[in-house]
């Protein structure tokens, strides 16, 4: 495939674990925004969480693909947890309907960065394991880092890790340019070092102080990182949130004025005019 612009369902829901049954409205927004994609948290798989051959009908019927579903881990102690295989092995099944989908794996933030190496030693571990088994059933896999304050990948010396361990043959990596320069870095540079990694991309604005911005309001240099991905001949999902106040109240608004800034200053890049 070509690259494609698609919506993460955090815009409409922020946080992974609150269910809502929401997706029509979701995929109306998505179509009318000018979107081709849904990457979708699983609580917000709503009335079609055990339907996916009718959820496939509705995105059909919309012109839209599953981009990808996003599935968050913690791999305590090094492994999946008997809950956490239980969702893999479902949503292995799950998302076979939807040809060239991924599966999308944020890590869980921790409440400290206590035992820092031994943590992140122990989530790469996990990681890779799920990926290995993911393979196995024919799933791409992508491993998707979260800045906050107590998150195990937060800064540069976190990062330098986590490309050190990931097993390229079985595991992703999901740039969040959002969350890369909430930890200090440069989202273009962190890009560009990771290229080979890359199976999947989050992209929302925000400044280098750490509050989230309008998409092309804030300090990262978002064309730039299309260009970067462009050049490389990356050919995945290029999927767009916000996570400003605004966005959880004004949702269709909010990917309405995405859409637009998409259309002027990003597409022109992967179309190569």
């Amino acid at each position: 495939m070509v690259m494609e612009f698609g919506c993460q369902g955090s815009t409409w829901v922020l946080n992974y674990d609150i269910e809502a049954d929401i997706m029509d409205k979701i995929m109306d927004d998505v179509k009318q925004g000018g979107f081709t994609g849904l990457d979708m948290q699983v609580a917000l798989l709503g009335r079609y969480k055990n339907e996916p051959n009718r959820f496939k009908e509705e995105l059909d019927k919309r012109g839209l693909k599953l981009a990808a579903l996003t599935l968050p881990h913690a791999f305590d102690g090094g492994k999946s947890s008997e809950k956490e295989r239980e969702l893999q092995d479902y949503y292995f099944d799950y998302i076979k309907h939807f040809p060239g989908a991924i599966l999308n794996i944020p890590s869980r933030v921790g409440q400290n960065r206590d035992n820092l190496l031994q943590r992140q030693k122990e989530i790469i571990k996990g990681a890779n394991e799920l990926g290995k088994r993911a393979y196995e059933n024919g799933i791409v896999t992508s491993f998707h880092p979260i800045s906050y304050e107590t998150s195990y990948w937060r800064f540069k010396e976190d990062y330098d890790v986590l490309f050190d361990g990931l097993d390229p043959k079985y595991m992703g990596y999901t740039p969040d340019v959002g969350h890369i320069i909430f930890g200090g870095m440069d989202p273009v540079e962190i890009i560009k070092e990771s290229l080979p990694l890359i199976k999947h991309v989050h992209f929302k604005d925000a400044s280098k102080h750490q509050e989230w911005k309008k998409m092309g309001e804030g300090d990262i240099d978002i064309p730039q990182c299309v260009q970067v991905l462009k050049d490389y001949g990356y050919d995945g999902w290029l999927v767009v949130e916000e996570e400003t106040p605004e966005a959880q109240t004004q949702t269709t608004e909010t990917i309405a004025e995405i859409g637009k800034y998409v259309e002027e200053n990003l597409y022109p890049i992967v179309k190569g005019e």
